[in-house]
């Protein structure tokens, strides 16, 4: 027994006084004891390392390559992504995979290289691999973006899994991306990211690590190219980066490094080299294409734990309609169930429940519901009963269901990595249909079990299916809530075949997008929360889940009328536009702050609103190019350091740059502007790129600058679909896409291709067909003629 374990039970009970608390103590003292006897005991370790090259075998696309202690296999597919595993491992099985492994590149050839070692040399990249087993990654001219240095295992000299440690070195000028959502990112500074799924139990800042969804997934951005590398494995482990310097004078320079060390799991590695679209293009392809998002999930949406009722509902509904602010969502959080139990309605608070969300729906406003995976174990609970059933939950080593606690009290967990669970499980979002509800937000899905102490999530030991091969829950841990997704997204596709699922998660892994967005989790309510929110957009949509977004005005406390309104206005361009707060929180509707915060509110709405059109346009080329909708500056331009360094400004798509206020007292900021003619959209000043300049912030509005030449879809003033246009420079021409959506359903629309050029003194906009330019198919707002 841990003494300072005993104390924290003794604090928990006391502190508490009521029964969840002395459940917590039991959970975690249950925890200990399942892992202590449902885990071996690693005891003596050996080491190995591959030993030297001693036969290849050529194969399509690659081939494989035979060390003393291992062997290699090397992969590059038709889309140029690089596969490698190592003792045997393939693609396969894989829950980052979108379907089965992409074909071989018949092109790609192996052949022997300088001092006995080897390479695979295709169209975009060259593989080298040394006579020891390191690996060099370079570009088609040879310039070497990353070098693995020969993997290192600790096998148990009494079997089970090994831990490895993979050393990488990158150019010295290189910046790391990416590991999932990160609150200190976007751009990873030198230390230590660990991959494991957390709830850190409290409202978070930028120092919080880990969080709630982590992926083994890297961008690296040098001045050579840009990679994305993925180690393929959902054991637990941590990444440590550092970052190169480059000689100041001196002519030598330190390379950056990476070392990944996992507790188990295959070494398998994907890398993709390429431009930054190039490289989530070919991600999106082995990870599958983002989900498409319902119109109205593209609007605002308004949350709150403890809405309390159906009356309080509709007064927040009446206070946006007297405001004349636009909705397009209201999200119930769990205190609208049966005692917080999932699939269940408190009938005294929301008595009619499918009467309000007809109600609502006629005005345009969609219900969500929070879905949480935990099941009360309690017989006559519905779930509870069919999952038994079922044989549905997760069991320990000795086959006794595995029981936590979380809302509901003692509880059991759905095991999702299992076909048949995930079916029956999708098949109860019915009743979640049948109460009105249009959307689903998962959440507590890491999965979270609150205990005293230890680890707040299930026992390592917990067994789980993992598709048939068997396993524990180290390594279904970081997968759970991205199964989760899964069920609920291919169910609802059953359920409501005619719609597009709309699903938002907490928790989630590599190929998220394929069943919806996420959730940054709760963010905590301060200016460092503000910039942190942003920092997670951009990472998630760097590791390919482009909606995301977090809790305006923050999860916890009561944000000042000056925080709360900049962090409505950044929201306001961000993908998922979603204020939240908990239950002891301030109030988060934007009339609350006073009167010159409410107007000013009411403009971003009202923008949000008129670029609907450019946000689902944003959407459709996610999902077929695996761009996310907020990029970083150096989306276009990655050879730009000064724009791989900059963390406080964005793209929307390629027409659009915001540059959010991120701290008080603000009403000038410094934009760095890549390279161009920008147009300040309020006051159609312009401003040269590539440089810093200085723009007007005030606190009525954020800086936003359209790229000249830009074509964006708007909604305009009579509701229809306009096309407004940014003055081209002279000399050149601009352009942009359209997508015009029905709002849901599955079918493929066209992209419309428009130009916009100078033509003698006027500005011509055409839209570009098969056979040539045509007239275009929508009104044409030309703007920044004149301005200076």
């Amino acid at each position: 027994m841990d003494g300072r374990d005993l104390v924290r039970s003794m604090k928990t009970v006391g502190s508490a006084g009521a029964v969840q608390g002395l459940r917590t103590v039991r959970a975690a003292w249950r925890r200990r004891r399942a892992d202590s006897t449902g885990l071996p005991a690693r005891g003596a370790e050996r080491a190995r390392v591959p030993g030297p090259v001693q036969e290849v075998e050529p194969e399509p696309g690659g081939g494989t390559l035979r060390f003393s202690r291992s062997e290699l296999r090397i992969l590059v597919a038709v889309n140029g992504a690089v596969f490698w595993g190592w003792d045997g491992a393939g693609p396969e099985p894989s829950y980052a995979l979108a379907g089965r492994c992409p074909e071989p590149d018949p092109r790609a050839v192996l052949e022997p290289d300088k001092d006995g070692g080897w390479r695979v040399v295709a169209e975009r990249v060259t593989v080298v691999v040394s006579r020891h087993g390191a690996i060099e990654v370079c570009t088609p001219g040879g310039v070497t973006l990353r070098r693995d240095l020969p993997p290192r295992w600790w096998e148990p000299r009494e079997g089970g899994p090994a831990r490895w440690m993979q050393r990488s070195e990158v150019a010295a000028d290189a910046r790391f991306f990416g590991l999932g959502g990160r609150a200190s990112g976007p751009r990873l500074r030198g230390g230590t990211y660990r991959l494991w799924n957390t709830d850190p139990g409290r409202a978070f800042g930028r120092a919080e690590d880990p969080l709630y969804l982590t992926m083994p997934v890297q961008l690296v951005v040098s001045d050579a190219a840009t990679h994305l590398v993925f180690h393929d494995t959902s054991w637990d482990g941590t990444v440590t980066l550092r970052e190169g310097e480059e000689g100041a004078g001196s002519g030598h320079d330190r390379a950056g490094s990476c070392e990944l060390r996992m507790d188990g799991g295959p070494l398998r590695c994907w890398v993709m080299v390429g431009t930054p679209a190039r490289v989530l293009l070919a991600w999106a392809s082995l990870t599958g294409a983002p989900t498409l998002p319902p119109a109205w999930a593209l609007g605002h949406h308004h949350a709150r734990w403890g809405f309390g009722g159906e009356q309080e509902v509709r007064r927040i509904v009446a206070g946006y309609h007297e405001h004349g602010l636009p909705l397009d969502a209201v999200h119930l959080d769990i205190d609208h169930y049966d005692d917080h139990q999932v699939f269940t309605v408190d009938e005294d608070r929301f008595p009619k429940l499918p009467v309000l969300a007809e109600e609502l729906r006629r005005d345009g406003i969609r219900l969500v519901s929070i879905v949480t995976p935990a099941v009360r174990a309690d017989p006559g609970n519905a779930v509870y009963d069919s999952g038994l059933a079922e044989d549905a939950f997760v069991k320990d080593a000795s086959g006794r269901l595995v029981e936590g606690v979380v809302w509901p009290g003692e509880v059991v967990f759905p095991d999702f990595t299992h076909a048949r669970v995930r079916q029956w499980w999708g098949g109860l979002y019915a009743e979640r249909i049948e109460q009105g509800f249009s959307g689903f937000w998962h959440d507590m899905n890491e999965p979270t079990s609150f205990t005293a102490f230890g680890e707040s999530t299930l026992p390592r030991s917990a067994r789980h299916a993992l598709e048939g091969r068997g396993g524990d829950h180290r390594e279904a841990h970081n997968v759970y809530g991205l199964c989760m997704a899964r069920a609920a997204h291919e169910g609802l596709r059953d359920l409501l075949p005619e719609e597009r699922p709309f699903v938002f998660s907490r928790s989630g892994w590599a190929g998220q997008q394929r069943y919806g967005g996420t959730r940054s989790g709760n963010v905590a309510t301060g200016w460092p929360g503000l910039r942190a929110s942003l920092s997670l957009v951009m990472g998630l949509g760097l590791c390919g889940v482009p909606y995301s977004g977090p809790d305006v005005g923050g999860f916890d406390g009561s944000p000042s009328p000056e925080l709360y309104l900049r962090w409505f206005q950044l929201g306001a361009y961000l993908p998922l536009f979603r204020t939240h707060a908990s239950l002891r929180a301030g109030r988060r509707e934007p009339w609350e702050f006073g009167p010159e915060v409410l107007q000013h509110a009411r403009v971003a709405l009202v923008e949000r609103r008129r670029l609907l059109p450019y946000f689902m346009t944003l959407a459709h080329l996610a999902r077929r190019t695996g761009a996310p909708y907020v990029r970083p500056l150096w989306w276009g331009a990655p050879e730009d350091r000064a724009l791989r360094d900059c963390e406080d400004a964005f793209l929307l798509g390629d027409c659009l740059l915001v540059a959010p206020v991120l701290d008080p007292g603000t009403d000038r900021r410094a934009v760095q502007l890549p390279r161009g003619l920008w147009y300040d959209t309020a006051t159609g000043r312009r401003y040269r790129g590539p440089g810093q300049v200085i723009v007007d912030a005030p606190l009525s509005r954020i800086p936003v600058l359209a790229r000249a030449g830009a074509v964006i879809p708007v909604r305009g003033d009579g509701g229809g679909l306009e096309l407004e246009v940014w003055t081209p420079a002279r000399g050149r021409t601009g352009g942009g896409l359209v997508v015009r959506d029905a709002g849901d359903g599955w079918d493929e629309p066209e992209v419309e291709r428009y130009v916009a050029r100078w033509e003698g003194r006027q500005v011509v906009v055409e839209r570009e067909g098969e056979d040539g330019l045509y007239e275009p198919s929508h009104p044409v707002r030309v703007r920044g003629l004149g301005e200076r």
